[in-house]
C-alpha cells in the first residue's frame, strides 16, 4: 500500500517540522509494511514570493490528488503590509474551502510527564486532562463580507458573522458523534446573549441533540469558556465552537498543556480525506534555528494515519513513541526549565522520536 501526501511545508519553521514529521512517517510506514510518497507544493508567503499568489491552482491539484495534505505553518513579518486579500493567511483559508474541510479537530492533551510545564496547578489538572475541540471552519466571521467605508467622516471597517443552519447542522453531527465514541459529554460554546448568528447556532444544535440521547448537551458562553478551562478544565471532554471562537479557546488549551508546539490538528469534510497541520503559527522568529518543537506536526502526522489512511496501529506507535520520549525527560525549549539539561533541537527530537518508532 502506497499513500500520496501533498507536502505543504509554508512559511517560518514550517520546513523544518515538516521534516521531522515526514521522516517519524516514514519509520512507522517500514515497521508497518506500507509506504509514504510526499508531493512538495507552495502555499503562504513561499507562494507569493515563486508563484505571486497564496495558494497557487497547481497547488489545489497536488492535493485533491493527494490521500490527505500534510501542512506546516503559514506568514511572516515580510508579508504583514500586504493588502487583506494578498497575505499568506488567504491561502490558508483558500485550501480549507477548496477542498471543502468545514471541520477542525483539535486535541488538548496533558502529558503526565509535562505536568511541570502547564501553568495550572496539580489539584486544577487532577488526573488528567484530554479534551477535543470540534472548531467550524469554512463559515464564520472569517468568511464573512468584510470591507471598509466611511462613517461619521472617518474611516471604519467591518467583518460579517454569517451562519447557515446547515452549516451549523453538519459540525455538529461531526461533534455529536465524536462525543459518542469519548465520554458522552458535549458542550457548545457560543455567544447567544448577544449574536444572532449564536442564537441559531445553539437552536440547530439543541434540536439535533434530540438524534443523539446518550449524548448530555450542555450551552456555554465563550467568555466564561475561557474562564471556565483555566478554572475547571475536567468538566470538558468535547467542545464544539464556530470558527472564531474555536481559534481562540484552543490556543488558550494549548497553554494549558505547556506548550502550543504539542497541539496537532485535523481538518476533515464529509469523507475521510484531510488536511493536517500543529496549530501554532510560522515562528519566523526561531525559523531556521533548530529550535523549534516538532512534536505538534508529528502528533498531527499520527492523527492523518488514523483518519485518513486507516493505519491505526502507525498512529498507536508514533503517540507511543512520542509518550516514551517525553518520558524520558527529552524536551525541546519551548518544554523545558531552566535546570534542565535535555534540551534537544528540531532535527534531535525528531530522532529520537523515530527512534522510538523503531524500538517499539
Amino acid at each position: 500500500m502506497k499513500y500520496k501526501i501533498a507536502l505543504l511545508a509554508g512559511d517560518g519553521i514550517g520546513r523544518e517540522i515538516t521534516e521531522q514529521a515526514l521522516d517519524v512517517l516514514t519509520a512507522v510506514a517500514a515497521k508497518c509494511g506500507f509506504e509514504v510518497e510526499a508531493i512538495p507544493a507552495l502555499i503562504g508567503g513561499a507562494a507569493i514570493d515563486e508563484a505571486g499568489t497564496s495558494l497557487p491552482d497547481e497547488t489545489v491539484e497536488i492535493c485533491k490528488n493527494a490521500d490527505a495534505v500534510l501542512l506546516g505553518a503559514v506568514g511572516g513579518p515580510q508579508w504583514d503590509n500586504r493588502p487583506g486579500p494578498d497575505r499568506p493567511e488567504v491561502g490558508l483559508l483558500g485550501i480549507r474551502s477548496a477542498l471543502g474541510l468545514f471541520a477542525n479537530l483539535r486535541p488538548a492533551i496533558v502529558y503526565q510527564s509535562l505536568r511541570t510545564s502547564s501553568p495550572l496547578k496539580d489539584e486544577i489538572l487532577g488526573d488528567g486532562l484530554d479534551i477535543m475541540f470540534v472548531r467550524e471552519l469554512t463559515g464564520g466571521i472569517y468568511f464573512g463580507e468584510r470591507g471598509r467605508i466611511q462613517k461619521n467622516g472617518e474611516d471604519a471597517a467591518y467583518d460579517t458573522e454569517c451562519y447557515t443552519r446547515s452549516e451549523i447542522e453538519r459540525i455538529a453531527r461531526v461533534a455529536f458523534n465524536l462525543a459518542q465514541k469519548r465520554s458522552g459529554r458535549l458542550c457548545s460554546v457560543d455567544k447567544a446573549n448577544v449574536l444572532d448568528s449564536s442564537r441559531l447556532w445553539r437552536e440547530t444544535v439543541t434540536e439535533m441533540s434530540r438524534e443523539y440521547p446518550d449524548v448530555e448537551l450542555t450551552h456555554l458562553y465563550v467568555d466564561n469558556t475561557a474562564m471556565q478551562l483555566v478554572r475547571e478544565p475536567r468538566q470538558f471532554d468535547t467542545i464544539v465552537t464556530s470558527n472564531m471562537f474555536g481559534d481562540i479557546l484552543s490556543d488558550e488549551a494549548s497553554q494549558i498543556t505547556g506548550s502550543i508546539g504539542m497541539l496537532p490538528s485535523a481538518s476533515l469534510g464529509e469523507g475521510t480525506f484531510g488536511l493536517y497541520e500543529p496549530i501554532h503559527g510560522s515562528a519566523p522568529d526561531i525559523a531556521g534555528q533548530d529550535i523549534a518543537n516538532p512534536i505538534a506536526s508529528i502528533l498531527s502526522a499520527a492523527m492523518m494515519l488514523r483518519l485518513s489512511l486507516n493505519q491505526p496501529q502507525a498512529a498507536d506507535m508514533v503517540e507511543a513513541a512520542v509518550e516514551s520520549v517525553l518520558n524520558q525527560g527529552l524536551r525541546t525549549r519551548d518544554l523545558a526549565g531552566a535546570a534542565d539539561g535535555n534540551i534537544l533541537g528540531t532535527r534531535a527530537m525528531g530522532a529520537a522520536i523515530v527512534e522510538a518508532v523503531k524500538a517499539i
